[in-house]
């Protein structure tokens, strides 16, 4: 791929997914974050994150005219022509990253872009991509990087780790209901947004809150396994993360985390007693936990590496802006 050495891109991406801008703005080229005041959901630019030099804040009126736009949410495609006069897909190369399951008449739902053949989607699993209807709109699947956090599992703490944000909101779907079946086996500490708002179950529940990204790996590798509850969103990135920790997973057989989870590396069942069952186990054989927490490192690394990542979407950007069309 020579192409590579010779163009270098001025992408435009808003900061709406933390952790997948975290590692797609590590590629080679230059990332233009838009920043308003007060941050807000369309400029949030960088939020203090640790991000290269080349992953720079952009006020609206500074923004010119990128190479390529990266759009995340159907506002973007307004907010790109209020901001700029440019039309994605039209004026300027244009890829939306759906980061999201479908909703409503799932077998039948119809993204938006499903008849626009200019811009590409790009879906962040084959399961999304399975299940989403996106019409003659070219798809690509590039599926998530992470950024290695390093194998620090310890697994000291005779609990599981779940990662989810806002749960009472988002209930069934994050498969909130089922905390108290898993508690009863094992106490659980909960990171993320709006954890402080379930029910504690007598301390079996402990909320821990929205800790930064340092922390919350720090934190979670020294719970004996990761619990991943989900019944439908796309596939959480703190599951990832997780696994490169180096942490044995208890999974619901739902969305990706069926591919996601070699046997190996853990346990997926749509049984809930059956993974109750699993945490239970794993939380009395340490020996079990390390075994496949080492194996859930090594497919994290194999599959869901930041290296493989960039390589793909490195492809993607270069059929965008004429290099294959």
């Amino acid at each position: 791929m020579t192409w590579v050495s010779e163009h270098r891109l001025r992408i435009l991406v808003w900061h709406a997914h933390g952790s997948w801008t975290s590692a797609f703005v590590r590629g080679r080229h230059e990332y233009l974050l838009p920043a308003l005041p007060g941050g807000g959901p369309w400029g949030l630019g960088r939020a203090d994150r640790a991000w290269p030099n080349s992953a720079r804040e952009v006020k609206p009126a500074d923004l010119g005219e990128p190479d390529l736009v990266v759009l995340q949410r159907p506002e973007e495609l307004d907010l790109l022509r209020r901001w700029t006069g440019l039309r994605a897909g039209r004026d300027v190369p244009a890829v939306y990253v759906e980061h999201n399951t479908p909703t409503g008449d799932v077998p039948r739902t119809r993204h938006f872009l499903a008849e626009e053949n200019e811009i590409p989607i790009v879906q962040v699993t084959h399961f999304n991509r399975l299940m989403w209807d996106t019409g003659r709109a070219p798809v690509e699947v590039i599926e998530h990087g992470v950024v290695d956090p390093g194998f620090r599992y310890t697994g000291e703490e005779r609990s599981a780790g779940v990662v989810i944000n806002e749960p009472v909101r988002r209930g069934r779907a994050t498969g909130t209901d089922l905390l108290p079946a898993f508690a009863r086996v094992a106490p659980l500490d909960v990171y993320g947004m709006g954890v402080e708002k379930l029910d504690t179950l007598g301390g079996r529940i402990r909320p821990h809150g929205d800790l930064g990204q340092e922390e919350l790996h720090t934190s979670l590798a020294r719970r004996r396994l990761y619990l991943h509850t989900p019944r439908w969103t796309s596939l959480g990135l703190s599951l990832v993360e997780a696994m490169h920790l180096g942490m044995p997973v208890v999974a619901l057989a739902c969305t990706e985390a069926v591919r996601a989870v070699p046997l190996e590396a853990g346990f997926v069942s749509a049984d809930v007693a059956e993974l109750a069952g699993a945490v239970r186990a794993l939380i009395a054989e340490p020996d079990l936990a390390h075994r496949m927490g080492k194996y859930a490192r090594e497919f994290a690394l194999a599959n869901y590496g930041l290296e493989a990542f960039l390589h793909r979407w490195d492809k993607l950007l270069h059929w965008v802006t004429g290099g294959n069309r």
